[in-house]
């Protein structure tokens, strides 16, 4: 490695001064510590880990961390915490099964930073049959998590749903737009605001944005029946599937899907359908995949993105791209979720997180533009496994591209301390990027002429839309 990219990788971002807690020390923890340590100037002695299990104890230990094991409940996590935090310290919230909600409150009436990778409940939130699909939905999360705004307000930052995806694609998308502006000759200038932002996706004609990740890393040993394999968090990803399908919902959409419903509350953005995601399937493209079925699994950008680009007139929406995640887990997880699904959501008895095992694969993950006058424009992270292993222990390719996301929002939120709760639609990408993008391995950028209408009704009739090839009636997989 040349001098200056190692001195580049190794650049203090900024200086910490308080205490960190990191709540939660999974795959994603023991991912972030060795970036934070790189880049953040904060000791060891500073930090503190509360997680709910053995796992991980000789990462911390390795670093010089204190550990703790103290699985965080309704009842426990004010005592446990409260000694931990003050003004000017920091909860990073990268745990399952803990209130987001809770933690955001608690880090606030303490005066303390904070920043999250999704919104989670409490055990149960996402799979209790009391509770309707709409409010156990990401779009109830989110709007829960919102109301804890103060606009006008100084407030400490909380800087929720920032790792990959949700997270970093956010800013995939503005960057994908200025390069969509730029190769069309548009002489729109750099937006500034929110509502430029979505006046210049207007302008540009941007109709359907999917989140589109394929992930191709492999390890030598298959996963066996009774066994759920996944490159990533095995209960976040589970949880997610088990939640109603959700999508932004655009203006220029002209089918309702059959089994779609709408809140009845919140921003109006969204709407979600009567199944999960782990059974729904929609058609997207990568430039390395191609064309290919991903599963549209609820995530919480589907929804902030939509809500980000609405430009509305009075309660209605002149604008609104319709937004989804259509992703294709590493192979092994897919037959994981087949197997998952037959046995009526119910987990495996096995897990197995594959990290150390993976011997080649990429994660290609970014943002999928439609509808404009190139068509279609692809704008994202092509890591492999090889390129991660480099670059950071602890990680795989679909790992650092969350870890390097987490480290971005907390330089973000040390550097902006009073901005209150935001979204990543709200920071600046440009910043953002920049820390993270020495991480994400090759950035690409692609044009393609590819529809969901491509190569349909070769052997069997469908109903389709072919005077807007961009409607979700011809992407969903039926």
């Amino acid at each position: 490695m040349a001098l200056g990219m190692e001195t580049k990788k190794a650049m203090k971002h900024v200086s910490f001064p308080g205490r960190l807690v990191m709540v939660g020390f999974g795959s994603i923890g023991q991912g972030s510590l060795p970036l934070i340590l790189r880049h953040i100037d904060i000791n060891p002695e500073q930090i503190v880990v509360i997680t709910a299990a053995e796992a991980g104890r000789a990462v911390a230990e390795r670093y010089g961390v204190r550990f703790i094991v103290e699985p965080l409940t309704r009842e426990n996590y004010q005592a446990v915490l409260k000694p931990l935090l003050g003004r000017g310290d920091f909860l990073l919230n990268l745990s399952v099964d803990v209130s987001s909600v809770a933690l955001i409150a608690l880090a606030q009436a303490q005066g303390a930073l904070y920043l999250d990778t999704c919104i989670e409940p409490w055990p149960g939130g996402y799979t209790d049959p009391s509770l309707t699909p709409s409010e156990r939905s990401n779009y109830a999360l989110r709007e829960s998590a919102l109301a804890l705004k103060r606009p006008g307000e100084r407030q400490p930052t909380a800087v929720i749903t920032h790792g990959a995806n949700p997270g970093l694609v956010s800013h995939f998308v503005k960057e994908a737009l200025l390069n969509i502006a730029r190769d069309t000759g548009s002489d729109a200038p750099k937006p500034q605001s929110r509502a430029e932002w979505a006046a210049l996706a207007r302008t540009l004609g941007v109709k359907v944005i999917h989140i589109a990740e394929r992930d191709t890393q492999v390890a030598p040993v298959a996963k066996r029946p009774g066994e759920f394999v996944n490159t990533w968090s095995i209960e976040g990803f589970v949880s997610e599937g088990s939640q109603p399908a959700e999508l932004g919902w655009g203006t220029h959409e002209k089918h309702l899907p059959a089994d779609a419903a709408r809140h009845d509350f919140g921003c109006d953005a969204a709407i979600y359908l009567q199944r999960p995601g782990a059974a729904t399937r929609v058609r997207t493209w990568t430039p390395l995949e191609g064309p290919f079925h991903g599963f549209l699994i609820t995530h919480n950008e589907a929804i902030s993105i939509a809500d980000y680009y609405t430009i509305r007139n009075g309660v209605g929406a002149l604008y609104r791209p319709t937004v989804h995640y259509a992703y294709h887990p590493c192979d092994d997880a897919v037959l994981s979720l087949h197997e998952f699904a037959g046995k009526n959501y119910a987990l495996q008895s096995g897990v197995r997180l594959m990290m150390d095992e993976i011997t080649t694969g990429i994660d290609e993950l970014g943002v999928l533009l439609m509808g404009h006058s190139r068509g279609a424009y692809w704008y994202g992270s092509q890591l492999s496994i090889e390129q991660a292993r480099a670059l950071v222990p602890y990680n795989n390719a679909t790992s650092l591209q969350v870890t390097a996301a987490v480290l971005a929002g907390m330089v973000w939120a040390i550097e902006n301390p009073d901005a209150g709760v935001v979204e990543p639609d709200e920071l600046d990408h440009e910043r953002i990027l920049a820390i993270a993008g020495p991480y994400l391995g090759d950035m690409v950028g692609a044009y393609s002429d590819w529809t969901p209408l491509a190569e349909r009704e070769t052997l069997f009739a469908e109903t389709l839309d072919r005077d807007c090839p961009w409607q979700f009636l011809n992407f969903r997989v039926v």
